[in-house]
């Protein structure tokens, strides 16, 4: 995973080049094994007798292969997309491949191009017209521009990508060169396939494995030329020819879907580090119309359920902190009883779902909206109903998440509310420009701080889960903003493993649930340093008198917290208090996640839960 780069997954990008047959069917079936990735739209382009050939649309592949018929668009050399949207709602328009003004150029991208805004005024302003909302679309014509001055078409992208910031995994064909597809990644993934019959790509190998076991990874910063007999990689910055070896491949196809990971909770706890970069690259625009909004509002709520509920009592914490502004986190199920009746034209009601249909937060936002309250969203599924009723929304960015138990929302949310506090922050005078700064630089840093995290702690929390996984309770326990994030520790621990676990704040655990605590019972701290930690020993130290057995998340250099546990979690050290959540929840997922293994648990498809609960 480390030299080939982690997984990260937006969309699903497939191509070929063929001696012969129909590179359309080939490119469909791809896409049918990478619609895991994304399922909101989906498209193909192939080159055909000098010519640009291009079917897409809106929804799942086979609903608009029906429409269309992908099978017959002619041609040996073709290219693919299947959809999660981030840059524009789902639609014909927004659809991958995307084509410049001439018919030059067909596109198709995974990842986010963070100066999109910038580099399309610069393209609008030379004449360039774009026909959709997408980040990907200035692509297409910075390519069209290099090839009207003359470049190759390896060139040409080659020039387009040095003007782009942000990831991406790219491919793009041109009826100029007919026989090849030039293909570039820099933090997506990309992996070259080579069969008897011609060269193909891929975002991952299962659409790969039913072709070839034959396999080349490209690295960040690589940029590939492939034709049907083979393939060249170059360094993108300096045009420096690469070699990258041939692997073959032993992966099942199911094994290969799962990137390496025997579940899709696991593989996608792995990829919250990559999931966290995609989210801090929400463009400012967004963050700053929804920091107008809330500065507007005499009341604001935050408002969603499980999960992105605890998302949303950390964002208050947050908000207050960094802000000095008073965000009351409310279950959306409970939000009509609770403040139907404080509801006005000055209130502001700010909504996390993952899925964007989740029915009691959509009942709490439609009841707001006939109150002519302002509504705010955070999700990850644009062009959902809550998107569709939002006057501002922001994407979390993170993929599809096909395990049932949430990970990557979580910490995506939680990094959105942080960009969100540290904004209104410095707006509103509450912080200094110099501690923004180091705060912005510490956020930025996260995603590097849950890398070394998870490369270091994995092991030691799976030994702990083997230990307790039989135990019948447990406690989470902490104070301060990760009070949320022990209440999600102890939501998953309940989510996959089955057993009873209770997540308080540690405070109130001798009003009454320290009743509970016998010999061996286990106590999950998170005890992060800065102002609760002094507090949060004394609770430490009244669990482990009365015979529990102390489980810490703290940082890896506090050894007075080493020494009252029994078993000890180290995380990172440095971490402002305010934006730990996002890396002490990771532990408390693995804990859950290697819990219900042991239990013999299939902790993709917990019983009794579904993924999106659009039913109140």
């Amino acid at each position: 995973m480390s030299a080939k780069g982690a997984y990260q997954g937006l969309c699903g990008i497939f191509g070929c080049t063929l001696i012969n047959g129909s590179a359309a069917i080939i490119i469909h079936e791809g896409l049918k094994k990478l619609e895991y990735r994304g399922y909101d739209s989906a498209g193909l382009a192939t080159v055909h007798e000098g010519k640009l050939y291009v079917k897409k649309g809106k929804g799942k592949i086979d609903e608009i292969h029906r429409l269309l018929n992908f099978d017959d668009l002619p041609g040996h050399v073709g290219i693919g997309h299947t959809r999660w949207a981030t840059h524009g709602a789902p639609s014909p328009q927004n659809a991958h491949p995307h084509s410049d003004c001439h018919g030059l150029v067909a596109v198709v991208h995974n990842g986010i191009i963070e100066n999109f805004h910038q580099l399309k005024e610069e393209l609008e302003a030379k004449g360039h017209v774009f026909k959709s909302r997408t980040d990907t679309e200035v692509i297409c014509h910075l390519v069209e521009e290099g090839l009207e001055e003359g470049l190759s078409l390896k060139e040409a992208v080659k020039r387009a990508l040095l003007k782009l910031s942000g990831s991406f995994a790219v491919a793009v064909v041109s009826p100029l060169e007919p026989d090849k597809i030039v293909c570039a990644r820099k933090e997506c993934p990309l992996v070259l396939g080579l069969g008897e019959n011609g060269t193909f790509f891929s975002s991952d190998l299962p659409a790969l494995l039913w072709l070839t076991n034959k396999a080349v990874f490209l690295y960040d910063g690589d940029l590939a030329v492939i034709s049907p007999q083979g393939y060249s990689v170059e360094r993108i910055e300096n045009g420096e020819p690469v070699d990258r070896a041939v692997e073959l491949v032993s992966w099942s196809p199911e094994q290969a879907e799962k990137g390496g990971f025997p579940h899709f909770m696991l593989k996608e706890i792995y990829e919250q580090p990559q999931a966290v970069r995609n989210t801090l690259r929400a463009p400012r625009s967004y963050l700053e119309n929804m920091c107008s909004v809330i500065e507007g509002s005499s009341k604001l709520y935050l408002v969603a359920c499980g999960t992105s509920y605890h998302a949303c009592l950390a964002g208050s914490y947050m908000l207050s902190r960094l802000a000095a502004i008073d965000a009351k986190p409310i279950l959306a199920s409970e939000f009509s009883e609770w403040c139907g009746n404080l509801i006005d034209e000055k209130t502001t009601l700010l909504a996390l779902s993952q899925s964007g249909e989740t029915a009691d937060t959509l009942d709490a936002i439609k009841m707001a909206l006939e109150k002519g309250a302002k509504v705010l969203s955070i999700t990850n599924v644009m062009g959902s109903s809550i998107t569709r009723l939002s006057h501002v929304y922001i994407g979390t960015q993170a993929g599809p998440e096909v395990g049932v138990a949430a990970t990557k929302t979580f910490t995506s949310q939680l990094a959105i509310l942080a960009q969100l506090s540290l904004m209104l922050g410095l707006r509103r005078g509450i912080l200094e420009a110099e501690e923004h700064r180091a705060l912005q630089e510490a956020l930025l840093n996260v995603p590097k701080v849950m890398d070394f995290c998870l490369g270091n702690v994995g092991q030691l929390v799976k030994s702990i889960a083997l230990r307790y996984a039989y135990a019948p309770s447990f406690y989470f326990l902490s104070r301060g903003i990760n009070v949320a994030t022990a209440l999600e520790g102890a939501l998953k621990l309940k989510e996959i493993s089955y057993i009873h676990a209770e997540g308080y704040p540690a405070g109130e655990s001798k009003h009454g649930p320290i009743a509970l605590i016998e010999e061996g019972f286990p106590c999950v701290f998170i005890v992060p340093k800065g102002e609760v930690r002094g507090r949060l020993l004394g609770n430490v130290m009244e669990m482990k008198t009365r015979g529990a057995s102390i489980i810490s998340v703290a940082e890896e250099d506090d050894e007075e917290v080493k020494a009252f546990s029994q078993d000890f979690i180290g995380v990172p050290s440095g971490l402002p208090e305010v934006l730990s959540p996002i890396v002490y929840v990771v532990p408390l997922q693995l804990l859950a996640y290697y819990a219900a293994v042991a239990r013999g648990n299939d902790p993709d498809k917990p019983r009794n839960l579904a993924k999106s609960v659009t039913v109140t």
